[in-house]
């Protein structure tokens, strides 16, 4: 690969942090996490569930997620409710991403993978993307933001691997600042 093509990628790819995750807006959440925000705890959360579903490469999920928005770099992140009337290529924008990489289609496949669910991995890291959403619902719906909570119950229908069925479950019978309690040294 060409050094100054994998330099533009790699700022390019910086763009993510600027590119806010839109549909929060709908729920009145005025300044909500970036894609690149999201794309790290989706990636932490997929080697947990690559761990629990016993998972043999927890590292491949993981790369899987890393990548799985890089075509937001180019279409920005597209709300489901603006996603029915404006049709963006992001298949394409992955494919003209990743075409001078000369990893022979790897990263793509990855993408495209996670995105169709189509391989054992695929389900998983797709599970963690929707799975980081709902954190992100129960947090904003711990803030006030009462309307979250469709988030959440879009992503309890979506999900297909047990480990991330059971994870849900428990999440929404906590409070998010649970973590806390009890760390303070007074």
């Amino acid at each position: 690969m060409d050094t100054k093509h994998l330099i533009n990628l790699l700022f390019e790819l910086g763009q993510l942090r600027r590119i806010q995750h839109d549909g929060w807006r709908n729920a009145n959440v005025e300044k909500p996490e970036s894609v690149a925000e999201h794309s790290l705890r989706a990636a932490q959360i997929g080697y947990f569930l690559a761990k629990n579903e016993k998972y043999d490469n927890p590292y491949e999920v993981v790369t899987m997620i890393v990548f799985h928005d890089i075509g937001e770099c180019r279409i920005g992140d597209i709300n489901k409710v603006a996603n029915r009337y404006v049709e963006a290529d992001e298949e394409g924008a992955v494919k003209d991403l990743t075409s001078d990489l000369n990893d022979g289609g790897e990263l793509f496949d990855m993408w495209n993978e996670t995105e169709n669910r189509s391989t054992e991995a695929g389900k998983i890291a797709k599970d963690a993307d929707y799975l980081e959403q709902a954190f992100c619902a129960k947090e904003y719906m711990d803030t006030g933001h009462k309307s979250a909570e469709d988030w959440i119950n879009n992503v309890r229908k979506k999900l297909e691997t047990k480990s991330a069925k059971d994870l849900l479950e428990t999440m929404v019978n906590m409070s998010s600042t649970d973590w806390w309690q009890g760390l303070k040294k007074i």
